[in-house]
């Protein structure tokens, strides 16, 4: 077959289509030949066109085929040495993804030819394969970009106001009986109105998407019958995964995807990206060549400096990207404009984000990552949320990254645990996490918001088996039950897993509703995981990443729906009032004109607490004075605005403990808006007047508010003008 073929541009990177041809580049430094392969179909082995690239414009190979349309599938062959000692393992028998791939045709079918070694030769990966791995990979697919938006505009809710709603996209739609069975699992079913009402109703103002770039299924997990369900295993950075897409039709993924961030943001929803840029699903030494590996391995990955044939492994996953390389720093910030830009997401969280920090063997926030993300005018405008911690030595890296960023707060997780199952010594420590962790993040002239609070995140215990397991019950991984992690800071109430006793029923719920309103009282972001609002169970598996079925599946059937609507109007009551998400730190000093402090703590006998008392080891239980009438902000029309003040009480202890209600000058009566042990949301509890006593159940929360007289029309513009202090 004989097409016309033109010099093209080293940029942009990947394959660009014009509404004429096709633009393709590749960065391959260390390469000496580049062949570019067109195939016919979906189930073509071979390629019918071979086009060897010419042109290069410094480490950039690049050519335009002006026959070339949308929906051409292709691929490439990098030829240059193969000298695994010295980094270098290209092998032209091998086809590979391009790594700016903006479309994926299907998954990877395993087969020892997709490995650049003979598989079970003694010398390993020092051997040559010479078997052709095309019949094998999937192919990238030229995309159409052209989109009708429909004046799209982001929401650009601001952090103080954001709900973070955490979901897998096959799992949280699979069993849905409302959502059409055709689409379920996929990017439509996302975008449908039931799936959009339900989070509108819920109250979430943006979801948080597990892995979309598309990713591999491991070859040992696919020979034991499972898969990488959660998707932490990216080869293509650019390309949503058409594993997601409801659409057959090459390409068709990306339009999906696009309808569905319309339909989210068409709603007030944002959509925030868990990417992992870290490393990639090439493994180690022994790992396949797919892509990046056989492209120019010496510049993708980090190597040891002992032995190049070796990769250094921050992730435990084989390999770390190299960031340092300006070639991986453009692929990375390219594929991060692309998705806000082309494809409308509104921010990243950044999945082991202490590996893009490191400069040689150091984890430094200042590094080149940040340096350049800080001056980018486009990344630097959206959501920016960090995992903060690697495996390497150093990794754990909460509350040290730079302005800017956000952080999911691991420390908040492990002491709202450690409190709520009745450690000891956990006062002082309990108060730093609810007000913001300021101890974290105040010295870098950040913001409460700094701190993304979570109780349960997909990696580890769903909130209903936080409280019902002790230990860890991973058996079907297929790994003797020795994955995940073994400290959970769990409890299981008195008995392993599910039981009929009532009475450990009762308290296991009366526990969710504990964490659950923590979660919501707290200063910060907060964030929920799909299902821990209707007591979805993964039955004590800890760590579903290999888990595509019921296991990590919501169960719609089985919703808990009391626990649904407490977290319903836990959401509600915390969008109400700014006194719970606080733009600014408290200060502990008394307001001037008010002569009461903006947050004030106090012992179930009415005394306000000392130094001495944090320390106290038996002290589990304290009420918390928060004041609303000090969030002194202007309206949008000069109006003067203000909340109601709140009292909180707080009881780990497992007896009904007496709480006085402090002096009258902080609020002359009080009615109750929250009791856990009830399940009571709303404004019709009972009132107390000031100095009485208030009983707290055992492990429970309470919460009052101050029943003092405000416009309510002052009242709804400072919740639409957004402006507490």
């Amino acid at each position: 077959m004989s097409i016309p073929i033109y010099p093209g541009n080293p940029y942009p990177l990947g394959a660009t289509w014009d509404g004429e041809g096709v633009n393709f580049a590749i960065y391959a430094d260390n390469a000496t030949d580049v062949e570019l392969c067109l195939f016919d179909d979906i189930t073509s082995e071979q390629e019918s066109v071979k086009i060897k690239l010419v042109e290069r414009t410094h480490q950039i190979w690049h050519t335009y085929l002006p026959d070339v349309k949308p929906g051409q599938l292709y691929g490439y062959r990098v030829d240059g040495p193969y000298d695994p000692e010295n980094g270098h393992r290209f092998n032209k028998n091998k086809l590979l993804l391009d790594p700016y791939a903006k479309a994926i045709s299907g998954a990877v079918e395993w087969h020892d030819s997709l490995f650049g070694y003979k598989v079970g030769d003694p010398k390993e990966d020092l051997s040559f394969s010479d078997t052709d791995s095309a019949p094998f990979l999937p192919k990238a697919v030229v995309i159409d970009p052209n989109f009708d938006w429909q004046g799209d505009k982001p929401p650009k809710t601001p952090y103080f106001r954001s709900i973070i709603y955490e979901a897998h996209v096959k799992g949280f739609t699979y069993q849905h009986p409302d959502i059409p069975k055709e689409i379920r699992g996929t990017y439509a079913a996302l975008a449908h109105p039931v799936t959009i009402n339900y989070l509108k109703e819920l109250g979430i103002t943006a979801i948080e998407l597990m892995p979309v770039h598309h990713f591999i299924r491991d070859r040992h997990l696919a020979d034991k019958g499972l898969t990488n369900y959660w998707g932490y295993n990216s080869i293509g950075f650019f390309a949503p995964d058409v594993r997601y897409s409801s659409s057959g039709s090459l390409g068709e993924q990306v339009r999906e995807f696009k309808e569905m961030v319309l339909e989210l943001h068409k709603a007030g929803i944002e959509v925030i990206l868990d990417v992992v840029y870290n490393h990639t699903a090439e493994g180690n030494h022994l790992g396949p060549t797919l892509s990046f590996r056989g492209v120019d391995n010496a510049s993708y990955y980090r190597l040891t400096e002992e032995n190049k044939r070796y990769y250094m492994d921050y992730t435990g996953t084989g390999n770390t990207l190299n960031s340092l390389l300006p070639s991986v720093l453009r692929l990375i910030m390219d594929s991060l404009r692309y998705w806000i830009l082309e494809m409308h997401v509104d921010g990243f969280r950044f999945d082991l984000a202490s590996t893009l920090a490191r400069e040689l063997h150091g984890v430094d926030k200042l590094g080149s990552f940040f340096d350049i993300i800080h001056q980018d005018p486009v990344i630097s405008q959206v959501k920016l949320i960090a995992e903060p911690w690697d495996i390497g030595e150093g990794g754990y890296q909460v509350g040290n990254f730079p302005a800017g960023w956000t952080e999911w707060n691991g420390k908040y997780r492990d002491c709202m645990r450690d409190y709520w199952r009745g450690e000891h010594s956990m006062l002082a420590e309990f108060a730093e996490r609810f007000t913001g962790s300021s101890d974290l993040y105040r010295d870098d002239y950040r913001r409460p918001t700094a701190s993304i609070n979570f109780i349960t995140a997909h990696d580890g215990f769903t909130l209903h088996d936080l409280v019902s397991y002790n230990e860890k019950h991973n058996e079907a991984n297929g790994e003797n039950n020795n994955d995940g992690e073994s400290h959970n800071r769990s409890w299981n109430c008195g008995v392993e897993g599910p039981t009929e006793d009532k009475a450990i029923v009762e308290l296991r719920q009366r526990q969710k509703r504990n964490f659950l309103a923590t979660l919501f009282l707290s200063q910060g972001v907060p964030m929920l995981v799909a299902g821990d609002e209707i007591g979805r169970t993964q039955r004590g598996n800890n760590n579903a990443y290999c888990q595509d079925n019921e296991v990590s599946w919501l169960n719609w059937e089985t919703a808990d729906k009391d626990q649904l609507d407490f977290t319903r109007k836990l959401i509600q009551l915390r969008k109400e009032h700014p006194v719970f998400c606080r733009r600014r730190w408290f200060q502990g000093v008394p307001i001037k004109g008010l002569g009461v402090e903006d947050i004030a703590w106090f012992l179930p006998d009415g005394t306000e607490m000392t130094d001495e008392h944090w320390n106290h080891d038996y002290a589990k239980s304290l009420g918390i004075y928060m004041n609303g009438h000090g969030l002194r902000s202007v309206g949008p029309k000069g109006e003067h605005i203000m909340d109601d003040d709140f009292y909180v009480i707080f009881n780990a202890h497992h007896d009904l403990l007496k709480f006085k209600l402090p002096p009258e000058k902080y609020g002359a009566q009080w009615s109750k808006v929250i009791d856990t042990t009830t399940g009571h949301v709303g404004e019709n509890g009972k009132s107390y007047k000031a100095g009485k006593m208030v009983e707290v159940g055992g492990r429970s929360v309470v919460l009052l508010h101050s029943e003092t007289v405000k416009k309510p029309k002052v009242a709804a513009r400072a919740r639409k003008a957004g402006e507490p202090i």
